[in-house]
């Protein structure tokens, strides 16, 4: 691991990737880059280059960083419909903590696409307390997140009010709607 003279320490993955992500939090994604990161970090450009190969690796893992730091509901004993309100809310204020990193994800599907994360393994446990068919979940949980980020990147770009009060019943309308149809479907 490099350490560079002005710091005496060695840069951590962790530490790299916080950094980007307060960098990206504050201006954008278009703000990051390796000399402004480098800077952040009181190191020269090219110590980064032992931890991540480019900008896009980069975004990567800042995309990563911040899925691992998305605050999940717990697995309880509520009901499916809560804990599905519980983790649509999680998600909202996630994206609103973080709304420039966001919209770039959604502009980058790639970046949504690892099912592995907590996100959707959540999501589909609660998919299947709610009565959803094993052979459903995927197209269940994709158009479910669908809809949900539709709302958020309707707020984030001003389609919508931006006033919290009306944001929450605008999402808990939402919500109502999902777990309207998961009962409707799951009954049938």
């Amino acid at each position: 691991m490099a350490v560079s003279a002005r710091r005496g320490t060695p840069l951590s993955i962790d530490e790299i990737s916080a950094a980007a992500l307060r960098l990206v939090d504050a201006g954008g994604v278009e703000a990051l880059s390796m000399r402004k990161l480098a800077a952040e970090l009181a190191v020269n450009p090219m110590s980064l280059y032992h931890h991540v190969e480019s900008k896009d690796a980069l975004l990567e893992l800042v995309c990563a960083t911040a899925a691992r730091r998305m605050s999940l509901p717990t697995d309880d004993d509520r009901s499916w419909q809560e804990q599905l309100r519980a983790l649509a809310f999680a998600y909202h204020r996630h994206a609103r903590e973080h709304p420039a990193l966001w919209i770039y994800v959604h502009a980058h599907p790639q970046m949504v696409a690892n099912r592995q994360m907590s996100l959707w393994q959540l999501l589909e446990r609660i998919l299947r307390l709610a009565g959803v068919p094993e052979d459903e979940l995927r197209r269940t949980s994709d158009v479910l997140y669908a809809f949900v980020s539709g709302i958020i990147l309707s707020e984030l770009q001003g389609h919508l009010p931006d006033d919290p009060e009306e944001t929450g019943r605008s999402l808990n309308t939402a919500i109502e709607l999902i777990v309207r149809g998961l009962e409707g479907g799951a009954a049938g």
